[in-house]
């Protein structure tokens, strides 16, 4: 006999006080979910993910980040959190901060033992999550995870997913096969750890990977995005390859410090070349376009070398201002209501 979703859902919410506190207070797991404009996909998400869930026999909630949609995202949310209030928590934006900030928030919203987080569009299957769930009975602290197989991505995204991987980790000691694999689950101290980073820039699976004492890494499986278009473009790739080398490693800084050493050596030995040259042979104008190549070629390496440094100025700039990562503009959550209710 076929179960209907909805029956699915309310299956997995307990009924007796003492469970309903459990699942409630603290939950063995929080599962967090940024969304921007993630209408089509929620309904789908939210049935695949309770069933799964659900048969793991572990408490849960499910807190779901609203970065300042404007489809019917929140809609949808907030339908799923009336029928089953003890489940859903909905964090609302007062607008678009971005993936990284919006996984943050919900970091620093959650109860559970267990952090998972997760991408709304499907293309890692929530059917996944029980893999996460046999390394933490394992003892790990941490668990990331990297694409299995052929990425269902376009081409560019894939080339320049595998390029950036392979730079940071020649650049920086984090050892991570696919930083781009959002499903992954963190211990609650591991992720008390990250929220109180002051870093504004800071990458959430790098920290991650510095904070845990065992950590590893499985496959998962990669479908295509569900319905909707990806929301990360060329820039968020570069901008977050920026912040992991400059969050991460002094070493670009070093590379060219090191550099410009050998450029400034180099110079020195052909300004020794012109002069004697000049002397023993006389002056020729012959060489000006060679010197001319050598001039513009130095400028645009100091031209890189101070971009390279503003990057490191910039994160310390945005740490001095002290903006707050996102503004938010509504909790939804009943479970607290009601115990303000009968407090008063």
């Amino acid at each position: 006999m076929n179960t209907h979703p909805t029956d699915v859902l309310k299956s997995s919410v307990p009924t007796d006080e003492a469970s309903v506190s459990a699942q409630t207070d603290v939950p063995q797991l929080s599962i967090v979910i940024p969304m921007y404009n993630e209408e089509p996909n929620v309904d789908e998400l939210c049935t695949r993910l309770i069933k799964v869930l659900e048969t793991s026999k572990r408490t849960f909630e499910i807190v779901a980040v609203n970065d300042g949609s404007r489809d019917g995202t929140l809609a949808k949310l907030l339908q799923w959190q009336k029928q089953y209030p003890r489940i859903f928590r909905i964090l609302d934006f007062n607008g678009n901060f971005g993936h990284h900030n919006a996984l943050w928030a919900g970091f620093e919203h959650v109860r559970g033992e267990w952090v998972i987080s997760m991408d709304a569009d499907l293309q890692n299957p929530p059917e996944e999550i029980p893999k996460l769930l046999e390394k933490i009975d394992e003892g790990y602290d941490y668990v990331g995870s990297w694409r299995l197989g052929k990425r269902r991505d376009a081409k560019w995204r894939d080339w320049a997913s595998k390029l950036d991987n392979k730079f940071r980790g020649k650049i920086t000691d984090i050892r991570m096969t696919d930083q781009g694999c959002m499903l992954r689950a963190y211990k609650r101290s591991i992720v008390d750890a990250i929220v109180h980073c002051g870093d504004y820039t800071a990458f959430i699976p790098a920290l991650a990977y510095k904070f845990a004492a065992r950590y590893t890494e499985i496959g998962m499986q990669h479908a295509p995005r569900f319905q909707g278009k990806t929301k990360y473009g060329l820039y968020y790739l570069l901008r977050t390859h920026f912040d992991l080398m400059t969050g991460f490693s002094l070493v670009p800084l070093q590379v060219f410090t090191l550099f410009g050493f050998a450029l400034a050596g180099g110079s020195f030995l052909l300004v020794l070349y012109m002069l004697g040259r000049r002397l023993f042979i006389g002056p020729e104008a012959e060489g000006v376009f060679t010197l001319f190549a050598i001039l513009f070629f130095m400028v645009s390496v100091a031209i890189v070398g101070i971009g390279l440094i503003g990057e490191y100025v910039g994160r310390t700039y945005q740490i001095a201002q002290g903006r707050p990562r996102y503004i938010l503009k509504k909790l939804y959550d009943t479970q607290a209501a009601s115990t303000k209710t009968k407090a008063a």
